[in-house]
């Protein structure tokens, strides 16, 4: 009985010792990649001042981008993921109120951390949406720092960032965008696209609004990387998901989050952002989504 003891203790120690073997190996090579700098060569923009560009950088920050999903309504910073084993996650304070960022950040600083996930030191910046920031123009990127810049100051200070063990073990596995600045293109800036009502302006909106980030590059849904357990999956906006809609079903769905047949869309579609989307921008959003390849729910 003594060695059937001994021999079922030795077996559970050598489990105990391979995780935490595991376990300090997951954290060494995942936080070597987090702690990584990055170097990222200045893309000067045209600050604007005037009103009117204010107004086109409150629609792109709050309407189109949805800055405040993340950053809070008042943009001074707020928690977006609360999933200890995968992350817990707070965004910046943008404001020039104690605790924000405001007031240090020079208008290169600005650029870089939204169109590239990195910081003004180097580091990367952690769930950035910068894949899909990285196709802003010039002229809205502009136009949104001049709003961000120009709102009121919060006080409240940042919280630090936390990344678990499964958030840990999704990010080496390539599951979870972690740091969008592994992937962003750094060397090319995108061309301007002319506003209209139009198959191109559309793509430039799904893009820049955050409809490949949640749908898939290929927008035909699935599991959202990354997002706890009892997430729902994102719908599919291929027309194999969405080709029975009309027209006014697609408006209805986007201003008031209902699709066809009274069927409440769930609460995580951004609703409270792209209804204050325009006719333009709506329709044009529609004319891109009927032109994409047709594909099955969570198909690449």
């Amino acid at each position: 009985m003594k060695k059937i003891l001994r021999a079922a203790a030795w077996a559970v120690g050598g489990v105990v010792v391979l995780v935490i073997v595991a376990g300090g190996t997951l954290y060494f090579v995942s936080q070597r990649r987090l702690d990584h700098r990055w170097t990222v060569a200045a893309h000067s923009v045209s600050i604007p001042t005037d009103s009117l560009a204010l107004v086109r950088g409150k629609h792109m920050a709050v309407a189109i981008s949805k800055c405040g999903d993340c950053h809070g309504a008042d943009f001074g910073g707020a928690q977006f993921i609360d999933a200890p084993p995968v992350a817990r996650l707070y965004a910046t304070n943008l404001t020039r109120g104690n605790g924000g960022i405001g007031a240090a950040y020079t208008d290169l600083d600005w650029e870089r951390a939204i169109r590239h996930a990195v910081r003004p030191n180097g580091d990367g910046l952690l769930f950035m949406p910068s894949l899909e920031y990285e196709w802003l123009s010039d002229e809205d990127l502009a136009a949104m720092i001049a709003y961000l810049k120009s709102v009121p100051p919060v006080d409240r200070e940042s919280v630090p960032n936390s990344i678990g063990p499964i958030g840990r073990a999704l990010y080496l596995k390539g599951d979870l965008v972690l740091v969008p600045a592994e992937q962003v293109n750094h060397d090319t800036h995108p061309a301007p696209v002319p506003m209209a009502v139009s198959v191109e302006y559309g793509r430039y909106l799904a893009n820049v609004g955050g409809c490949t980030g949640c749908h898939g590059p290929g927008l035909s849904g699935g599991k959202i990387p990354g997002t706890p357990p009892d997430w729902k999956p994102a719908s599919n906006l291929t027309p194999a998901g969405i080709g029975h809609y009309a027209e006014e079903d697609f408006f209805r769905a986007l201003r008031e989050g209902i699709r066809p047949g009274n069927v409440p869309i769930d609460t995580l579609m951004p609703v409270r952002a792209t209804k204050q989307m325009t006719d333009d921008e709506i329709r044009a959003l529609w004319m891109y989504l009927k032109t994409v390849p047709s594909k099955p729910f969570g198909g690449r």
